[in-house]
């Protein structure tokens, strides 16, 4: 844990201080469980990025940017087209949150890993960058986006700010800024250029431009740390100052929680892993609805209503009804219990146009109605489902697959990202990032593995 105080004796404000962690920090000061997590938070990143690559969004996002790149000199994760690193980073990050499958922190709701790794990847494609570095970047790049995030956390994104942009780019910023060497006063100006940048509407939820937050967070991080090398100055107490990005953003903070056992409790212990691409709230009603489904061998025409009792917050989340995008259904706690019904999953299949129109899916979808009940936590769900003839079946779930308590295993996550990852790359070629992605740590260069990520340049030099 560092000291809060300076060499003047002085308090130090909280940019100060986690500024100043970031700067002298080294990765055997990070526990061997913490480096491991860390490690499958890439393996699932990077599934995510390459399993998203080919979405139409990424190719809007191409066709009306990519003229507007620089040299080409960094590789787009799943993809073969090249852009400078910045629009890389931008693109990375669009398709590794565009399916919503993306990590989460459910202590603030962050899909953390998107925007750090999204910037990280771009860089190390053209740069060269020894694996313990990429890795203890990202480290750090998570731990700030997240400390970051629970300073906010809830009225921040109460009040509509998507906290994956917002303090997405504080951790790319950092993670970026740690692979340059920037020292105490630089690092402090890319995290001021990082909060002058922090951006992302709830608003937007259920479109493709939720994904251009993690996206744009990573390109802005990117730049911020970039500025800061060069001397860029911005101002000196972005966290805290009482026009900063705290006091801007939200109604309440909690300053505290940027710097309170800093070194020594680490966020990267409390990330979860998604077994379903929509937004983590749905997923313990999903979880109960396809029990009920395996157990009862419910048929569309066996239902007659579905009733929901959910955590609040999954109603201010997840309410959208007379959806007809699948992009619209990752929102809409209807959608999940009727896929989970109806089908007895909720894959990348139950989340296409097609799935939200299918007729059965849609006749069980409108038959269900929801129920806020502050009695249950965010992970629990009850699902209440009568039937035509007469019976009601019923599934309690109290804690979800993925979260905290149910970890997805490392053979799990494997399997998820052999799920993804095939949508873009060769079985084979799946196999051998997977094997890379556990000994990142151990690489003489990531690019090796960034080029065995690109379909058409894979094996090539960068």
């Amino acid at each position: 844990m560092i000291p809060l105080y300076n060499e003047r004796n002085l308090l130090m404000s909280e940019t100060q201080a986690l500024a100043s962690y970031l700067v002298v920090n080294r990765l055997e000061d990070i526990p061997q469980d913490v480096r491991h997590e860390a490690r499958r938070a890439v393996l699932n990143y990077l599934g995510c990025a390459v399993g998203g690559s080919p979405h139409s969004a990424v190719d809007r996002a191409l066709q009306a940017l990519g003229p507007y790149s620089g040299k080409p000199t960094a590789s787009i994760l799943g993809r073969s087209e090249r852009l400078d690193p910045l629009h890389a980073s931008l693109m990375n990050g669009i398709s590794s949150h565009v399916y919503d499958y993306d990590d989460t922190t459910p202590k603030n709701y962050i899909h953390p890993s998107s925007p750090v790794a999204s910037a990280l990847f771009a860089y190390a494609s053209a740069h060269p960058v020894r694996g313990r570095e990429f890795m203890h970047a990202f480290i750090l790049g998570f731990e700030a986006e997240s400390r970051i995030g629970n300073a906010v956390y809830p009225a921040h994104y109460d009040v509509g700010w998507h906290i994956t942009g917002t303090a997405g780019v504080f951790g790319a910023a950092v993670a970026i800024g740690k692979l340059l060497g920037l020292p105490l006063q630089e690092m402090v100006w890319a995290l001021g250029l990082a909060a002058t940048q922090a951006a992302g509407l709830r608003e937007m939820f259920g479109s493709m431009a939720k994904s251009f937050h993690p996206g744009r967070s990573a390109q802005n991080g990117y730049s911020a740390a970039l500025l800061a090398q060069a001397g860029f100055t911005a101002g000196e107490h972005s966290l805290e100052g009482p026009r900063g990005f705290a006091a801007v953003q939200a109604a309440h903070y909690d300053l505290s929680k940027i710097t309170a056992r800093l070194g020594v409790d680490f966020d990267l212990r409390a990330n979860t892993y998604k077994p379903f691409p929509c937004g983590i709230v749905n997923h313990p009603t999903i979880d109960a609805a396809i029990q009920l489904h395996h157990e009862h061998r419910l048929t569309p025409e066996t239902i007659r209503a579905v009733r929901l009792r959910v955590a609040p917050l999954v109603l201010d989340l997840c309410n959208q009804r007379g959806i007809t995008r699948g992009l619209q259904g990752k929102f809409s706690v209807y959608h999940g219990a009727a896929v989970g019904l109806v089908r007895g999953r909720a894959g990348l299949a139950e989340y296409t146009d097609e799935a939200v129109n299918d007729p059965a899916v849609r006749r069980v979808r409108e038959a269900a109605t929801a129920a806020g009940d502050p009695a249950l936590t965010e992970d629990q769900a009850q699902v209440d489902v009568d039937l035509a003839d007469g019976r009601t079946v019923s599934r309690l779930v109290e804690q979800s697959l993925g979260n905290i308590h149910r970890p997805l295993t490392d053979r799990q996550l494997e399997d998820k990202f052999r799920e993804l990852a095939v949508l873009a790359l060769p079985a084979a070629q799946v196999e051998t990032l997977i094997a890379q992605c556990w000994r990142i740590d151990d690489l003489a260069n990531v690019n090796e593995l960034v080029q065995n990520a690109v379909p058409a340049l894979a094996g090539s030099p960068a």
